[in-house]
């Protein structure tokens, strides 16, 4: 519904990503007092579910590309997220009920060629703020998509183009190394965004 909702939803993904019980108000008051004190906790104490690779926010739904640290951690994880953060929402706005549709969906990744397809795709979901229909009449302004999602803060994405964001909450090793580093990730959603420019103007007829 608006900032405040969606850095909530940053601050849930980082705590529920933890073996241990987690209880909000707890956190909250003892990191006020650790930072009054000049003192960092939490850091060992964490018994991390999974790693988040990649996330993206939307209005109304999420993405996440994980690896699974523990036995059934990614279960574990989205079901301590999918229990706190809908209560903390349902309290803000007076509402009762589910506030997911059903249960998570979850694929596994069984290739590096699917890893890369997922990034990607994660990376470029914003684009429908700017370009509604993008998936099916492809990007008018591919440029302008690129700059958008290189600054779109419910993202990922602007902390592996190299503007630092929420870098504590992502894990961004696995793919770096796995997807030949910083520049060719960008290059693979830059270039991702350009095809859908020329398809674009393909259906438009600037380009024959």
């Amino acid at each position: 519904m608006d900032d405040s909702d969606y850095y909530r939803a940053i601050f849930s993904l980082y705590e529920f990503n933890d073996e241990n019980p987690v209880l909000i108000r707890d956190r909250r008051r003892d990191r006020l007092r650790a930072k009054k004190n000049g003192i960092e906790l939490f850091s060992a104490a964490r018994e991390l579910l999974v790693e988040i690779l990649t996330f993206c926010l939307m209005p109304n739904h999420l993405h996440l590309l994980l690896r699974q640290l523990k036995n059934n951690g990614i279960t574990a994880f989205m079901r301590k997220f999918g229990a706190g953060y809908p209560a903390y929402f349902n309290k803000r706005y007076d509402r009762v009920g589910h506030l997911f549709q059903g249960r998570f969906r979850a694929v596994s990744i069984d290739s590096t060629e699917q890893l890369k397809n997922t990034f990607v795709y994660i990376n470029v979901n914003p684009t429908d703020l700017i370009e509604a229909g993008w998936k099916e009449k492809g990007i008018r302004e591919p440029e302008k998509a690129i700059k958008f999602l290189e600054n779109y803060k419910w993202s990922s994405y602007p902390d592996y183009a190299g503007n630092k964001n929420f870098p504590s909450l992502t894990n961004r090793g696995f793919i770096l190394e796995t997807l030949g580093g910083k520049e060719n990730c960008k290059d693979l959603v830059e270039e991702w965004i350009r095809n859908k420019g020329e398809a674009s103007a393909l259906k438009e007829g600037v380009l024959e």
